[in-house]
């Protein structure tokens, strides 16, 4: 069975996309989209931008950083604070009648990529 050409298009990264490192963890950015992140400390509306940029695409190409491209940062305007999906955490000891129930939930952020820079100069 045989993709078409509109779901291979949706698979491929299309445009300017960055690689930043944020929470420890690693996330794939494209300007105009909004994304989930851990709890960051700042306010409804405000901006933030993220300097630790692992790699970046842009219509030139890709520059990969040693560890972070040099000038490299991606601006973020925070839209909401919010909590992830349940997450049930049960443990058990079989045969000895010892059980243990949590729950847990994420705080997050949702934040927008409003633009990605080099050296000064935006890309999207």
């Amino acid at each position: 069975m045989s993709s078409s050409p509109d779901t291979a298009a949706a698979n491929e990264p299309n445009g300017t996309y960055a690689i930043v490192e944020t929470s420890g963890t690693q996330f794939w950015l494209q300007p105009n989209r909004y994304y989930d992140l851990d709890r960051i400390h700042a306010e409804v509306d405000d901006t933030v931008t993220l300097e630790n940029v692992l790699l970046v695409k842009g219509a030139a190409g890709a520059t990969l950083g040693r560890p972070y491209v040099d000038g490299a940062s991606v601006e973020l305007k925070v839209l909401e604070h919010r909590r992830g999906q349940k997450i049930i955490v049960y443990k058990m000891r079989p045969k000895k009648k010892t059980r243990r129930k949590n729950g847990h939930r994420q705080e997050l952020t949702r934040v927008l990529v409003q633009s990605i820079t080099v050296a000064g100069k935006a890309l999207a």
